[in-house]
């Protein structure tokens, strides 16, 4: 046993009876009072006490009052008996104490009427202990709290009086201030058993001192300072509210954060419903007539699950004119209603449901408030209390004004920026491919996600089919976000599109679009309402008949290689300064790559995140890429749900997978052409056999007025050596003449009487497309002829 165990305390009998009505424990003082020793009493009922009558019903906190108990001796007595129920501990069900003070004499008190009138007359609810923590006396104000007669509580310390957590804490803050000999002050919130509601209250421990300056006491007096502790709560919400709310740009959890806030310390449940606008983004449809038909967007309650709520989050509610939700927004000001008034009758006898919920979770008060902002009615938040029994005051409408104002610019704010959201995110799935190319030489995969907080950036990906069957693989950043972001991306795009169709290089091309990009900076630098211009890119062109790849960045992450059956490996790439710096030279880096090799283009939004450095991204990005066997489709989702953080990326991203095909040898012919007029004919011939051999025979006719054309045009106006490739696959017959002059021929349209000029009109009206490609050692014309048109 403690040495500061109040229990045996021979100057206050105690017991402590279980929850079966069992003694457990009985004090010294029980045994003075009754002649009982604790191993004579201890484990019987405690009912076999008492002379007369049954035991008393006991409440469920505290009961106090007169029983007439018998004596060991035979005798009776009647005492004042105070008994409370303790907090359980353990996961057992509490026990009852049971007290009653041996010691109720008058103690010394000032000689003065007017002294002694002013300490028992008080308004400051006092009391008074001794060394041991016994009370020594309270004063009338203190006695009216505790419902207990002032002349019976002399001698029961703090945890006689009740059970609660404050009389324990009491307790040892007396023990402090015995010990210490400072003073201490103590704040507590609860309903004292002689109030009708809780109160926020200030205890301030006093040390009491003899002549000797010897702490012989502890006085103790109660401050009711609800007033006071409302207020800093008021201001407190006020200032969470301005913390909490608005954190993201989307509705739903403004919303959510308004209600979030709001309970409990203003309301037990709290709905927030939206007028619906015309279009998404928009602004609500007014004038607001009544019914008047919200969404309900969010709310929370002190009850999980929100059961008083009579709408989910999603659900179109309907307000009558009589509801104070209705009423609110017409009347463009706060409403206060209460079931003890009356006010919600004519509204509940219209809605049974609604009324019925009312009465099962014993709602008393509604308060509703028009969410406004910039002149324009969002729609209303309603305040609710069930669990608190207090009405809604003035202050608390003045609050909840301050709240919600706060909470509608955030909601309207949100609102505009998904609205723009909306417009940003449209032009760019404009400006994007809807759909990838069919290519021979690559199957493609792609994923663009807009950015979680800052929406839609300027990034973007494409396959572009070239000449000789060939593709091209791009994928680009531009900085910055917005609708200026998506435009220049269309632009660069465009860009991009119009340089590969003259088949330049990789590193060419990369120099045309870093011009483009300074003139593009040069052209915003003096608006004041758009940045400077800057992007990354990284352009790749991939050969199926070389199996080779040429690739090209310009501050672009580089691309991650996947080889069938081999570990995912970042390229080795000169980096290449940005888009825009100007001045500086891009390389290339040509490859050979693997039949069914996956290469993996990405922008930096899907590696770097705020929780992690980026190279930890590339190592998640590369484990992803691991087993890229599969489905391309099925390895873009991996992709994005290994790599990114589950709130979504800080930047947008675009992911764009290939996965390489090579064209069988079979497929290609070739001859190197001497420079002879002359051989023309055995060189149509040798054209015509090879796509006999091909069963490509309802194609020999257009093929040979092709062959005969270019190769006539390269001899007469190139230089040797001269090749003529042929390509094929299942759709496309493709014929290349390639010669070391670097002059482009041009296509121009022949006078009736010219002998010349013809032959490349001829070439362009007999196939799909036709076109000059520069290389390092002279040129090629190409052309494509579709092979399903002349099946046809």
């Amino acid at each position: 046993m403690r040495p500061d165990d109040p229990f045996d305390d021979a100057v206050t009998a105690r017991a402590v009876i279980a929850p079966d009505g069992t003694l457990t424990r009985w004090s010294e003082g029980a045994r003075l009072l009754l002649g009982h020793t604790a191993e004579e009493v201890v484990g019987r009922p405690a009912a076999d006490l008492l002379a007369r009558g049954g035991p008393p019903r006991l409440p469920a906190d505290r009961w106090s009052g007169t029983l007439t108990l018998r004596r060991r001796d035979g005798g009776i007595v009647t005492v004042w008996v105070l008994a409370h129920h303790r907090q359980p501990e353990g996961g057992r069900p509490g026990d009852w104490l049971a007290v009653t003070p041996l010691d109720t004499s008058a103690h010394d008190l000032p000689d003065d009427p007017l002294v002694r009138a002013a300490v028992f007359q008080s308004p400051c609810a006092t009391m008074v202990f001794d060394e041991a923590l016994r009370l020594r006396g309270v004063n009338d104000a203190m006695a009216h709290l505790l419902e207990l007669p002032a002349d019976q509580l002399r001698g029961l310390r703090p945890t006689d009086v009740g059970g609660r957590p404050q009389h324990s804490e009491l307790e040892r803050h007396l023990h402090q201030v015995l010990s210490t000999g400072r003073p201490y002050e103590m704040q507590t919130y609860m309903k004292a058993t002689g109030e009708s509601r809780a109160h926020a209250w200030l205890a301030r421990l006093a040390p009491l001192t003899d002549r000797a300056r010897r702490v012989r006491g502890v006085c103790v007096t109660a401050h009711d300072f609800t007033e006071q502790y409302r207020a800093r709560e008021r201001l407190q919400l006020v200032n969470e509210a301005s913390m909490r709310i608005g954190t993201t740009l989307d509705v739903t959890r403004t919303a959510q954060e308004l209600a979030e806030v709001c309970v409990p310390v203003l309301a037990d449940l709290v709905s927030v419903d939206l007028l619906e606008p015309d279009e998404p983004g928009g602004e609500p449809a007014g004038p607001l007539t009544t019914p008047v038909s919200l969404r309900r967007v969010a709310h929370q309650s002190l009850t999980p699950g929100s059961p008083e709520s009579i709408a989910d989050v999603g659900e179109v509610v309907v307000y009558p004119a009589t509801a104070p939700h209705a009423d609110s927004l017409v009347a463009g000001h706060s409403i206060m209603a209460s079931v003890a008034s009356g006010d919600l009758d004519p509204w509940l006898a219209m809605d049974g449901v609604r009324a019925r919920q009312i009465r099962e979770h014993g709602v008393h008060s509604i308060l509703s408030v028009p969410l406004q902002a910039r002149g324009i009615t969002l729609g209303v938040a309603a305040f609710t209390r069930f669990s608190r029994p207090e009405a809604f005051t003035y202050d608390d409408v003045l609050l909840a004004e301050e709240v919600t104002a706060r909470a509608a610019v955030c909601i309207d704010n949100a609102r505009r920026y998904s609205r723009e959201r909306e417009t940003t995110l449209a032009l760019q799935r404009s400006l994007l491919p809807r759909t990838l190319p069919r290519t021979a030489a690559v199957e493609a995969a792609t994923r663009y996600l807009p950015a979680a907080r800052t929406g839609v950036g300027g990034d973007w990906f494409d396959v572009i089919p070239l000449s000789g069957m060939r593709v091209a693989m791009v994928i680009g950043d531009v900085v910055g976000h917005g609708i200026q972001a998506s435009a220049t991306m269309g632009r660069l795009r465009t860009a991009v599109r119009t340089l590969a169709d003259i088949d330049l290089a990789p590193d060419e091309l990369l120099t045309h679009l870093d011009d483009l990009v300074h003139h593009l900076s040069q052209e915003s630098g003096g608006d004041p309402g758009h940045s400077e211009v800057g992007a990354t890119c990284l352009y790749a062109v991939y050969d199926p008949v070389s199996r080779r790849c040429t690739l090209a960045r310009a501050g672009h992450p580089a691309p991650v290689l996947i080889p069938p059956g081999g570990a995912a490996r970042h390229l080795d790439l000169p980096s290449g300064p940005p888009l825009g710096v100007g001045g500086l030279p891009f390389e290339s880096a040509e490859l050979e790559l693997p039949e069914e090799a996956v290469l993996a283009f990405y922008t930096d939004g899907l590696v770097e995140s705020r929780e992690r450095d980026t190279e930890a991204g590339y190592v998640l990005l590369r484990e992803a890429l691991s087993d890229a066997s599969g489905p391309l489709d099925e390895t873009c989702d991996r992709v994005l749900q290994s790599v990114l953080s589950p709130g979504g990326a800080s930047d947008d991203v675009a992911l764009l997978l290939t996965r390489t095909h090579g064209l069988p040898s079979a497929q290609v012919a070739t001859w190197d052409i001497p420079a002879d007029p002359a051989l023309v004919a055995p060189i149509r011939k040798q054209a015509v056999d090879q796509l006999a051999a091909w069963a490509l025979t309802e194609a020999s006719f257009t093929a040979e007025l092709v062959v005969s054309e270019l190769v006539t045009n390269a001899i007469r106006y190139g230089a040797p050596p001269i090749r003529l490739r042929l390509i094929h696959d299942a759709s496309t017959l493709i014929c290349e003449v390639s010669d070391t002059s670097h002059t482009a021929p041009h296509l121009r349209r022949a006078r009736t009487w010219d002998e010349g000029g013809r032959g490349l009109l001829l070439v362009a009206q007999l196939t799909q497309r036709w076109g000059t490609r520069h290389t390092a050692d002279g040129k090629t014309i190409w052309s494509e002829l579709s092979l399903a048109d002349e099946d046809i």
